[in-house]
């Protein structure tokens, strides 16, 4: 009998160990099944999709690996700089491309074919004049950016969206975003080749 009896206290020590060692139903697993349940980002497929990314805004592909959805109280300015970097940057892309390869003004300041040097020899006017036109749109929109209207909308181009079907306002608000989103990865990729590489955008 005592042998039985020590046979079962140690059968009892080890289930208890292991019932020690076992994961507990606890927050992590929890959070490991909602994970499980959760919607799945369209960019990022292992990840959950941001509880703010929910679709309801054009080209939202539940991309926020930063999260930094989580630290903006209204996303319609997020969507604003969105859009302001990229169409800046569509604009930068191409004055990049037709520096190095299209035609240019007559005189010394406007020969150059490197995009950045062209910066510093047109000189302080030609400067000036961009920053003045940056400052103009800048300023007539300012208020906007706060506000109840459509990110993006600065009263140009936009007319052409008007009496058009839903499905195709949809569609161009998409093109757009995706285009914009191409064009800062392409303006960063053309900065490092020229500044770092000293090498033409097109070969």
């Amino acid at each position: 009998a005592a042998p039985t009896k020590m046979k079962t206290c140690i059968l009892a020590s080890l289930v208890a160990s292991a019932v020690a060692f076992a994961p507990a139903a606890g927050p992590a697993q929890r959070a490991g099944t909602v994970a499980v349940n959760a919607e799945m980002s369209k960019a990022i497929p292992f990840l959950p999709r941001p509880e703010k990314l929910d679709g309801s805004m054009v080209g939202d592909m539940g991309f926020d690996p930063m999260g930094l959805s989580e630290i903006q109280t209204d996303l319609s300015y997020a969507r604003w700089a969105e859009l302001k970097h990229g169409r800046a940057a569509m604009l930068a892309i191409v004055g990049m491309v037709w520096q190095e390869y299209g035609p240019h003004l007559p005189g010394d300041k406007f020969a150059t074919r490197d995009p950045f040097e062209a910066i510093s020899s047109v000189g302080l006017n030609g400067n000036l004049q961009v920053l003045f036109a940056i400052g103009i749109i800048e300023l007539a929109n300012f208020n906007k950016y706060y506000g109840e209207g459509e990110p993006g909308d600065i009263g140009f181009g936009s007319d052409r969206l008007t009496g058009k079907d839903a499905a195709f306002i949809e569609k161009t608000k998409t093109q757009e975003i995706v285009h914009c989103r191409l064009a800062m990865i392409a303006i960063l990729g053309a900065t490092v080749q020229t500044l770092m590489f000293h090498k033409p955008l097109l070969g």
